[in-house]
Order: C-alpha cells, then structure tokens, then sequence
C-alpha cells in the first residue's frame, strides 16, 4: 500500500466542525470541553487538558480521602488514594452514553475530536500514585504520566488494540483504560524507584529517613 492508501485505511478523517452534529452537551463532554477541538493532535490536546486538570484533582484527592498523617517515608510505599481510580471509573462509564450520542449524530466512528477516552486513560495512569507526589512533584509526574500514557495510546501495544474492536462507545473508551493502566504500573515503578533513590540517597550521607 502507498501512503495515501494506508491513510485511507488507518487514519482518522477529520471534517471541520464535525462536532457540530450533535448537541451541545455531548460536545463538552466528548471534546473534554472544547481540548478535543483542535485542529492537530486532537488526542494530544485532550491529554493534555486532562493532565492540567490533574493538579488541582491531586488536592482535592488529599482533601477528600484523609492521608496518613506520619512524617516517615513508608507511607508512600504503603498509602493507597483512591480519587484518580474512581474519577477514571465515573469518567469511563459516564462518558459511554455521549460518545454513543456523538458518533450517531455525527455518523462517525472513533473521530479525533472525541478525547473524553484520553481523558480516562490519564486519570487511571495517575490512580497509581499517591496524589501527595503529584503536588510535591508535579514537574516530574505529571509530564512522565503524560508521557508513558501517549506512548500506549498511539502504539497501542500489548493487545490494547484488541480493546478497540468493542463495539460503539466501549471500544472507543476500553483502549485508552487498559493504555492508562499500563501506564499507571510504569508510572508506579517509577514512583517506587525514585523512594528506594532516596533511601540509598540518606543512607549514602550518612543520614537516616525520620
């Protein structure tokens, strides 16, 4: 196949404004309020958005589910948040019924401008983590995040590409769920990784975590 027949075959049309055949709700929701709508890497921007919206999440988290209240390090290994796991839950299931309504109305299947499914994906890539690193750490969190869940999002490796043979709404969601997960246990690796750094880091000074 050439290029333009494998873009005919595997890439995603994009019709200006296609959004604008369904209703207004199910546009907010399905384009994450308008991050959907942009004219290059759609995806991208939705993830994006969602990524932002995870800072402040991550105080609400802490707010909203009291974290333990001990100064030593071992909390972070065993604390458990679960405000991302359930906002990708609300999200997944909630979002079924408008991106069912959007893709109808606008005689499409999986168009790019939906991103409520990345939006999903990026909650549950960050339910692996305690919220309290998020705040503490968000210039390092949130872009590997960020970065892990794009990279299972556009490969889709792993049989994540299975996910998309759902039919209606659910293959459009499933993939990017199962995407977030892989990337929430790289993530979490990660988060364990740079604990044990900082262990080996006091033990190395001569210091003693407290």
């Amino acid at each position: 196949m050439n290029r333009e027949e494998l873009k005919e075959k595997y890439g995603k049309k994009r019709v200006p404004h296609e959004w604008r055949g369904t209703d207004f709700l199910s546009t907010l929701v399905t384009t994450f309020f308008g991050s959907g709508m942009s004219p290059k890497a759609p995806g991208t921007m939705g993830s994006l958005a969602a990524t932002i919206v995870a800072y402040p999440m991550a105080f609400l988290a802490v707010k909203t589910f009291t974290p333990l209240t001990s100064q030593s390090i071992e909390p972070y290994f065993l604390s458990f948040n679960p405000f991302f796991l359930i906002a990708a839950i609300v999200v997944f299931f909630g979002a079924i019924p408008f991106v069912n309504k959007a893709m109808k109305d606008t005689s499409t299947e999986d168009p790019g401008w939906i991103v409520i499914d990345e939006v999903c994906g990026i909650f549950m890539t960050f339910a692996f983590v305690n919220p309290q690193w998020i705040i503490g750490f968000p210039y390092i969190i949130l872009p590997l995040g960020f970065a892990l869940f794009r990279f299972f999002d556009i490969l889709k490796p792993l049989g994540i590409h299975r996910f998309e043979k759902f039919p209606g709404a659910w293959g459009v969601m499933a993939d990017d769920l199962l995407g977030g997960i892989y990337a929430g246990i790289l993530l979490f690796m990660a988060y364990i990784a740079g604990i044990v750094g900082l262990i080996i880091a006091f033990a190395a000074f001569g210091g003693t975590p407290s």
